[in-house]
């Protein structure tokens, strides 16, 4: 049985009425390329609560999703944990969107948004943060660098991926140290023909180099 079966009736009408918002924004703004609901339950919903193992073994405290777009795994999470949330993205267009889904599924006093980058967001609310996600969004080693500012002593980073290069956790696991972080689990498995990953790092100590560094240069000039 899937992680959506497993929630309650008052939570799976929630994350299904997100779902209906956001295809219905998405005839007008484009937040995602499935237009199938059966395609969307699987790709978007079953595959944003596939994460609530690590989620659930994350301590306790604020939530952050890096990256969020249409809400996800960030909204069906919240729906299933009861964390207060942030939902992280630099497109400011989509956390209009997503603000407004939020009012009309009531849950504003839980989730709010933040349009912008990590690394300025780390700048006003470093260490805020108990566990971040973070699904099919950049190179391991620098969501690593992104996450470790906002991060808690002993948070997590949550990592949502299809395929992993040996190369991509290699270096992930390289950067690691430098970063104060920590692989701690790397889990496999199916959503129906789709391969997936998730693998976790724990933030264990202060990292060795100063961070955040300027806006986008995890991307152009990685650690």
């Amino acid at each position: 049985m899937g992680y959506y079966q497993q929630l309650d009736a008052p939570k799976r009408r929630l994350v299904d009425k997100h779902l209906e918002l956001v295809m219905e924004a998405n005839k007008t703004t484009n937040l995602t390329r499935i237009d199938s609901i059966d395609e969307a339950m699987m790709l978007h919903i079953e595959d944003s609560l596939s994460g609530l193992p690590e989620m659930n073994d994350a301590i306790e405290g604020l939530y952050g999703d890096l990256g969020s777009g249409a809400g996800y795994p960030g909204i069906p999470l919240a729906i299933a944990t009861g964390r207060k949330t942030l939902l992280i993205d630099a497109r400011q267009k989509k956390m209009n969107i997503l603000a407004s889904i939020i009012e009309e599924l009531e849950l504003q006093d839980q989730v709010d948004v933040y349009a912008g980058r990590a690394e300025l967001l780390a700048k006003t609310r470093s260490g805020e943060f108990s566990v971040l996600t973070a699904r099919a969004l950049s190179k391991l080693s620098v969501l690593l660098e992104l996450a470790s500012p906002l991060l808690k002593k002993n948070g997590s980073l949550i990592c949502y991926k299809s395929h992993i290069e040996d190369e991509e956790l290699k270096d992930a696991l390289r950067v690691q140290e430098l970063v104060g972080m920590k692989l701690v689990t790397d889990r496999s498995f199916n959503l129906d023909e789709y391969e997936r990953r998730i693998v976790t790092f724990k933030k264990v100590g202060k990292a060795k180099v100063r961070l955040p560094r300027q806006e986008g240069l995890a991307q152009k000039q990685p650690l």
